[in-house]
């Protein structure tokens, strides 16, 4: 209906707008017929605003249009006259069926009305009553917070006094000397626990009285004489008892077992940052465990002088570090004493070098088992008993097991305080010169070396579990330990390069008695110096290797052939570097120095072995390669009688001199692997030699020569039925040089025909032909 409404109104608007010339020509109920004035009468108009009320309607218009209704009329094309007609009638319908309904409730609007009074005057009587309640609750609320603020004035006060009175019950209690405390002090023994429990809370009190005294408290004055007698009183009894049991130490055949227990129970487990004189007291005597059982929850006899009596906790602690310094230095003089008769009877003396001739001392350039002192095992073993090792198997001890147990012990009886100096100054200072003393008089590298490492190993153990206290000691030894080793490889050193080769008697090729000591020296020292590496070490071994190196060459240069000279040189180096691999890398300097040597010197000695018989043969191929390579292969046409001699005198006495000097091989060397191994080389340069041989007899010059026909063939020369194995020979270069010096040793009766072709049955005379492995 509103929108009927509005629509009717909209309608009437274009009507007026339309214009007066246009109502007047149309026809019809809207051409101002007494029917449409009736409903057309608006009521007061205010023609002022014309142009306003044409806003309004043209945007009620726009608004309208939009409509459903609407839209469907101006769709329908419905005369918008006779429309607004119709809604007109229709609203006075509407307002006077609206009218007849208020005259018909006109009592019911009237009792609404008196209701709607009635309600007012309630409202306003609640009103007041409202009013009257917040005006009551206002007076409420401000006497709470007056309450309010007085039970807070009230805490405040009970707060203070409650802190008053707390702070003077403490005072109370920190000055008041029950007489508990005094009967404790002056009659119960030191060793009773009820004197232990009083003297902290006498100690306590004491405390409490001192800081009072410094904030002025008046009090403290009653009660200041009491605590002074009662300590001095117990400081008294405290000293006397530890005194004591200081002096029952001094005893001749005491079980110092006892009266150590006795102090460990009167110790403060918290006096770390003191002046621990009973810390010492729980290292147990004679390298058993150093450990410290403090049974209890507060033992502090020492503390409780050390704060009320410094001058006697000193002079307890003076005469506990002069006793225990005295009893160690005795057990510890006693015991090392006892460990130096065990010891081996024959030790290194000044004359006993590398040099000099006395082959009954060549153990001390030897580790033999000496070695297994360093091992992480033996360090950490049981120290030795002099006469636990005197009924045993081992009557004699190595020095260095000496000096390991005697290290050893001094690590067991390390406390971790600054008091183990004190208490053990004289027991270390004797041992550093007991052991300068020793090492005056000392020529064993070996064993001052072995030394050394056990130092080094024992400082390591000790860093690892924080126990600084012998680091000091430590340096001190190696102090002593370093030089002294150094002399005594200086002067072994210096006895092998004054060696005169003159003077050591009749000479001959077996391995000399120095190289074998230098050999044993140094892979003992090697060995020792791998754990802990020391190039200052490396560098006297250098020293020395160097001047054995000069002396194998001094004594080769008396015989008078070089095949002695190199067959000296051979066994040496061969026996030198084999000592030298059992107990060194295979990559260390000293083993790649004497490989190298043993290599050259071998191929030496086989092309001297190969000299005599064959040297005709090596002496022509060597000239021929020579003309080949410079191109004038055409003048070994005139060799052809040489080289017929070369192929019969080498067909008729090959297998006596292959046989020949394989037995002078065997003779001449002691090593029976290192000769086999010579023969293999030679072998396989003569095989190579005859195969050069050949290719120098395939050139045209030489082709026709019908002596080329008695040539042996290569195969038989491999293979021959000789007393001795067939040595089958790996690749060589086609230069003839040696590769290794390592070759297949196989029995004939093992090698197959397959496994003996080895290339040779192509082509004899390539130029390319190269020997292959044997599998």
């Amino acid at each position: 209906m509103a929108a009927a409404a509005t629509m009717a109104a909209a309608a009437r608007e274009l009507v007026l707008r339309a214009g007066a010339s246009d109502m007047e020509e149309e026809e019809g109920p809207l051409g101002g017929g007494p029917d449409l004035q009736e409903p057309l009468q608006l009521g007061v108009l205010d023609l002022t605003s014309d142009e306003f009320i044409l806003d309004e309607v043209d945007v009620h218009i726009q608004a309208n249009l939009e409509d459903e209704l609407v839209k469907e009329a101006l769709k329908t094309g419905v005369d918008l006259r006779h429309y607004s007609k119709q809604v007109e009638l229709e609203l006075q319908q509407i307002e006077q069926k609206s009218i007849r309904d208020y005259i018909q409730e006109s009592e019911n609007i009237a009792s609404l009305h008196n209701q709607i009074t009635a309600c007012d005057a309630v409202l306003e009587r609640m009103e007041q009553m409202l009013g009257a309640f917040q005006s009551d609750l206002s007076s409420i609320s401000s006497e709470i917070r007056t309450l309010q603020e007085q039970s807070g004035a009230m805490n405040i006060r009970l707060r203070n006094r409650q802190a008053v009175r707390g702070k003077l019950g403490e005072l109370v209690d920190g000055l008041v000397v029950p007489t508990a405390l005094v009967t404790a002090i002056l009659e119960a023994p030191v060793t009773e626990p009820r004197f232990l429990e009083q003297l902290q809370e006498l100690d306590a009190k004491a405390a409490a009285v001192r800081e009072q005294e410094a904030r002025g408290t008046a009090a403290c004055a009653d009660v200041r004489g009491v605590l002074d007698r009662l300590r001095v009183k117990a400081v008294t009894k405290i000293r006397e008892f530890i005194l004591q049991k200081i002096y029952s130490f001094r005893k001749p055949m005491t079980n110092y077992q006892i009266p150590q227990t006795a102090l460990l129970k009167y110790r403060s487990p918290w006096e770390d940052g003191l002046e621990p004189w009973a810390a010492t007291c729980g290292v147990r005597f004679l390298g058993q465990a150093a450990t410290l059982t403090v049974p209890g929850p507060c033992r502090f006899f020492y503390q409780f002088l050390l704060g009320n009596e410094r001058a006697t906790a000193k002079e307890i602690r003076d005469e506990y570090v002069e006793t225990l310094s005295k009893i160690y230095l005795s057990y510890y003089r006693s015991y090392l004493g006892r460990l130096m008769k065990v010891q081996y009877e024959e030790v290194a003396e000044k004359d006993d070098l590398m040099g000099p001739s006395l082959r009954s001392r060549n153990t001390i350039f030897t580790l033999g088992t000496r070695g297994s002192v360093i091992s992480p095992t033996e360090l950490e073993a049981p120290i030795l008993v002099p006469h636990t090792a005197q009924r045993g198997e081992q009557r004699t001890i190595p020095a260095g097991n000496i000096f390991s147990s005697v290290n050893s012990l001094l690590c067991l009886a390390t406390a971790a305080h600054d008091l183990f100096h004190a208490v053990m100054g004289r027991t270390l200072s004797m041992t550093l010169k007991h052991l300068e003393s020793y090492l005056a008089d000392c020529y064993d590298a070996i064993a001052v070396f072995l030394c050394i490492h056990i130092v080094l190993r024992f400082r390591n153990i000790a860093t690892k579990r924080d126990v600084p206290a012998l680091d000091r000691y430590w340096e001190q030894v190696l102090a002593l330990l370093w030089p002294r080793f150094e002399l005594i490889l200086e002067m072994n050193v210096q006895s092998v390069r004054s060696t005169d080769p003159q003077r050591l008697g009749g000479l001959d090729t077996r391995p000399h008695y120095i190289t074998r000591r230098y050999a044993e020296f140094s892979s003992a020292l090697v060995s020792i110096n791998q754990t802990i590496p020391n190039e200052r070490t490396m560098q006297l071994l250098g020293q020395l290797q160097v001047e054995v190196e000069n002396f194998v060459l001094r004594v080769a240069a008396e015989f008078s052939s070089r095949k002695e000279q190199l067959v000296f040189l051979i066994n040496n180096y061969d026996m030198m570097l084999g000592v030298l691999m059992e107990r060194a890398a295979d990559d260390s300097k000293e083993v790649e120095g004497f490989q190298q040597l043993l290599n050259a010197r071998t191929q030496e000695f086989i092309e001297e072995l190969l000299s005599p018989p064959f040297g005709g043969l090596v002496a022509f191929v060597k000239e021929a390669e020579a003309l080949i390579e410079r191109g004038q292969a055409e003048r070994l046409r005139g060799e052809e009688a040489r080289v017929t001699q070369l192929i019969r005198g080498f067909g008729s006495s090959w297998k006596s001199s292959v046989e020949s000097l394989s037995q002078d091989v065997m003779r001449s060397f002691t090593n029976f692997r290192n000769g086999t191994s010579i023969i293999q080389g030679a072998l396989t340069q003569l095989i190579q030699l005859y195969h050069r041989f050949h290719r120098v007899l395939s050139q045209p010059q030489l082709r026709a020569l019908p002596a080329r026909a008695e040539l042996i063939n290569i195969h038989h020369l491999m293979v021959c039925d000789l007393p001795h194995p067939a040595f089958i020979p790996r690749a060589l270069p086609r230069q003839g040089k040696l590769d290794s010096l390592g070759f297949l040793n196989r029995p004939v009766s093992q090698v197959s025909q397959d496994h003996l072709s080895l290339g040779f049955q192509n082509d004899y005379h390539s130029p390319n032909f190269v020997t292959t492995p044997c599998p």
